[in-house]
Formats: structure tokens, C-alpha cells, sequence
């Protein structure tokens, strides 16, 4: 598989992005309170099929509600959503056998203290990882810009994998943009950013995006759902 992609291979995975927000938007009203991780995402993967070239889910959605959320590869559970929960979504779909994936993490009712500090920590230094990655910049650098964020917020020990990944065919391709990576990145290549806290007993935060990396920057072609730290609640209001 080739880690520079084509303009026509970019064009469908654009494609395959703008399916993924929506099938979030059609699944964004059953995140509720006593909703249950599995049938969310048994819902997901009907709305996918049901879209007009969309080949499926691009893998397994993660569901991740509460303390589950503190895996960052969390399977779906019976457990139903209870207030105060993080829920992170994690999800993909194909076009013509192009992956899509994006994150986010959500709130049912209000924010503690510590859930705060965790989200924001992860929103800045996710944020400073779509602000510096452009060509020639080595993937390992990428991982400590973000890394280095949440180091300096104490919550370094709960970063537990790579900043992010190539994606193509494959969900998970080359680069690796983590801190051993010797990758560095080039006009081309689609890569997810997607720094993440996971705290046992807690829960977990991941907000990613895909990026197209240009000469100059990169281009996120993930669709522009809200990152904030907002309730669901309001988040519905949010969505058109």
C-alpha cells in the first residue's frame, strides 16, 4: 500500500468521510441516558448500509461509555449510558474500499472537575497536533507535540498509544505517528491525529480527525462535528 495517496484516492476517501458525519448524525439522537453501547452501535451499522456507496462500517464501532471508555480499543457492551458518562464514538465507513475513521467523546449531563481538566487536556493537544503537522515533519515530533501537552497537565502515564496513523484500504496503515516512528510526513499522506486520556475506573477522551498532510500544513477532511466540551444534550441542538 502506498503511503502518498492520489488525488483520486483522496477524492473518494473525502467522499467516505462526508458518510461518516452522516451516519453520526443519524445516530447522534440515541445517545441517551439508558441507551446501551451495543445496540448503538448495531444502529450505526444500519444506517451505513443503508447510504447510497457506502460499503459498511469501515471496523467494529467503539462505544465506549464510562469507565469502558478508559480502554482505548474498548469492544461494545450491554452496559447502558448512565448520567455523567463519557461516551466516546469511534467509527468508520468505506467507499470503494476506502476507510473513513473519526472520534469523539461526549458528556451525558454535567462536567466534574476532573472531566474537565482530562477534555480540555486532550482538546489542546489535539489542536496543536492539526496546527503543526505539514510535509517533512517527522512523525515522532508530531507525537510529542501533542504528547508534551498532556505530559505538562500530569496526564502523561494515561496517553497510552500513538498520536495517530495512516489510513487508506487499511484502517490502521504507515506512518505511525508515534514517538519511535522514523516516518516523516509527506504531501499526501492521510493521517488520523488523535490524542487521547484514559483513566481506570474514569473513563477516556479521544477527539480524532483525518488530515490530508500539504506543503504548508494539512487539510482536515473529517466533517466539521463540534468538539467542545458540551453536554449531548445541547450537541443536538448543534447538528442541522
Amino acid at each position: 500500500m502506498a503511503l502518498v495517496k492520489t488525488p483520486v484516492e483522496i477524492a473518494i476517501m473525502k467522499r467516505a468521510a462526508k458518510a461518516t458525519q452522516k451516519v453520526f448524525e443519524s445516530a447522534l439522537p440515541l445517545i441517551r441516558v439508558g441507551a446501551v453501547e451495543r445496540d448503538v452501535a448495531h444502529k450505526m451499522e444500519e444506517f451505513a448500509l443503508e447510504l447510497d456507496g457506502v460499503g459498511g462500517l469501515a471496523f467494529p464501532p467503539i462505544i465506549a461509555s464510562g469507565p469502558n471508555g478508559s480502554n482505548p480499543h474498548a469492544e461494545v457492551t450491554d452496559r447502558a449510558f448512565v448520567n455523567g458518562d463519557f461516551i466516546t464514538i469511534d467509527f468508520g465507513v468505506t467507499v470503494e474500499g476506502y476507510a473513513s475513521d473519526m472520534t469523539r467523546t461526549f458528556l451525558l449531563g454535567p462536567l466534574t472537575q476532573i472531566q474537565r481538566k482530562i477534555y480540555d487536556s486532550v482538546k489542546r493537544a489535539q489542536t496543536a497536533g492539526l496546527a503543526a503537522a505539514k510535509s517533512g515533519m517527522a512523525c515522532a515530533e508530531l507525537d510529542a507535540v501533542c504528547r508534551n501537552i498532556i505530559e505538562k497537565d500530569g496526564y502523561g502515564e494515561y496517553f497510552v498509544h500513538t498520536t495517530g496513523h495512516g489510513l487508506g484500504k487499511e484502517v490502521h496503515e504507515d506512518p505511525r505517528i508515534g514517538k519511535n516512528s522514523e516516518t516523516f510526513l509527506e504531501t499526501g499522506m492521510v493521517v488520523t491525529i488523535e490524542p487521547g486520556i484514559y483513566i481506570d475506573g474514569l473513563g477516556g477522551v479521544r477527539i480524532e480527525d483525518t488530515v490530508v498532510i500539504t506543503e504548508t500544513g494539512c487539510e482536515i477532511i473529517t466533517p466539521k462535528i463540534p468538539k467542545n466540551r458540551i453536554p449531548i444534550a445541547k450537541l443536538l441542538n448543534l447538528i442541522p
